[in-house]
């Protein structure tokens, strides 16, 4: 499966994306977590300052 996914993101149309990984803090219990999400290159920028 994962080599499915791999190829699709090496085409003409799977270049233009990018894995963001972001610290998150939880307002209930102050602790941090991770969030990941595939943002287009256009739009990393805005990804990261958003809260």
């Amino acid at each position: 499966m994962a080599k499915k996914v791999v190829a699709t993101l090496k085409t003409g149309s799977g270049k233009s994306f990018t894995k963001c990984i972001k610290m998150v803090k939880s307002k209930k219990t102050g602790a941090y977590s991770y969030r990941e999400e595939m943002v287009h290159n256009d739009h990393i920028k805005d990804y990261f300052d958003r809260k």
